[in-house]
């Protein structure tokens, strides 16, 4: 085992615990391996005794080492230490985080991080990364290309969520489909659309939605005659208008329009219909409720922890649905 760099901004015992941790991580201490005795860690890490044996004491709580008195202090046990990176925050995603953490053993610890569609954090964060996990379940940066820095995690070791039309064959994933699961949730729920005239997709320019998704919402209003709207600025916004079905992306527009019929003294399930994409626990509350098109995320994050503890390669999309609430 390598020295180990100390620092002020850490105690010598959770750096020493922590220096030990990696390197069975890296494979550089494998289960039988001996650790040096606590005499012989405080001379070679110049720290004392007791600094030792509470960092092998802290190791051993986590079932990584035991010790007995003919071998002394020896590997037992795979560090599970999961990174799980995610776009952004928001209750669907927390949804999938508490679904992925109910479904591990209590001694595996998750770091959840949040790449903010920044590109320049997202590499740094798995470039940083490397090496320090035992499994990576990470939302790719963009659906259109796979990030090349990536290529660094070992692919059995790496589990691609949610975004993914893209080259993808040699990893695992599971995935949500943005373009086909849209055209046939609309066609599943033509006959309550019909209701209305006009189809209107709320698609803000800045949101990170794939944008192909608006090909395949024109296919379907084309070849069931509806007249349709894609309605990307705010200077394109007309207030709500009757007959007329809204699809939203981005909870702020959900919010803008249902206010806008308040003012209006329009009803929603009536006088115009809803859509939001991305289920959310408040959308079965809101009004008589708001219908969604929506993957279950909470689905997802257990077949991630499926993946993290059995470690067997998945190749999945999951399935994307329509949920009809009063807003229809």
């Amino acid at each position: 085992m390598e020295n180990i760099n100390f620092s002020h901004s850490t105690s010598k015992i959770k750096s020493l615990a922590d220096g030990i941790t990696l390197s069975i991580i890296q494979g550089q201490l494998r289960t039988g391996d001996n650790l040096l005795s606590i005499n012989e860690a405080s001379v070679f890490h110049k720290v004392s005794r007791d600094t030792v044996f509470k960092a092998y004491n802290a190791l051993k709580k986590k079932g990584l080492i035991d010790s007995t008195p003919t071998k002394g202090y020896f590997v037992t046990g795979e560090v599970n230490h999961i990174l799980l990176l995610l776009d952004t925050y928001s209750t669907f995603k927390q949804n999938l985080y508490h679904r992925f953490i109910a479904n591990l053993p209590e001694n595996y610890k998750v770091d959840l991080i949040f790449h903010q569609y920044n590109e320049r954090l997202f590499e740094t964060i798995i470039r940083e990364s490397i090496g320090r996990y035992s499994m990576y379940v990470v939302m790719n940066f963009s659906n259109d290309k796979f990030s090349e820095t990536l290529m660094a995690i070992p692919k059995n070791k790496l589990l691609l969520l949610d975004f993914g039309d893209f080259e993808k064959s040699n990893y695992s994933y599971l995935c949500q489909n943005f373009n086909e699961s849209l055209y046939n949730c609309l066609q599943e729920g033509k006959e309550l659309l019909h209701k209305y005239k006009t189809l209107s997709f709320v698609f803000p320019e800045e949101i990170c939605h794939p944008e192909s998704a608006i090909d395949y919402f024109i296919s379907f209003c084309k070849e069931n005659n509806f007249d349709f709207e894609i309605i990307k600025h705010n200077a394109d916004w007309k207030g709500v208008q009757k007959s007329t079905v809204y699809l939203c992306i981005s909870p702020e527009d959900l919010v803008k329009i249902i206010k806008d019929a308040n003012t209006s003294g329009l009803i929603i399930g009536h006088d115009f219909g809803l859509i939001a994409y991305n289920d959310d626990p408040v959308l079965e509350v809101i009004k008589n409720g708001i219908s969604s098109i929506s993957v279950d995320f909470g689905l997802m994050g257990e077949k991630a922890a499926a993946f993290v503890t059995g470690k067997q390669p998945i190749q999945e999309y999951i399935p994307t649905q329509l949920i009809v609430r009063g807003s229809l």
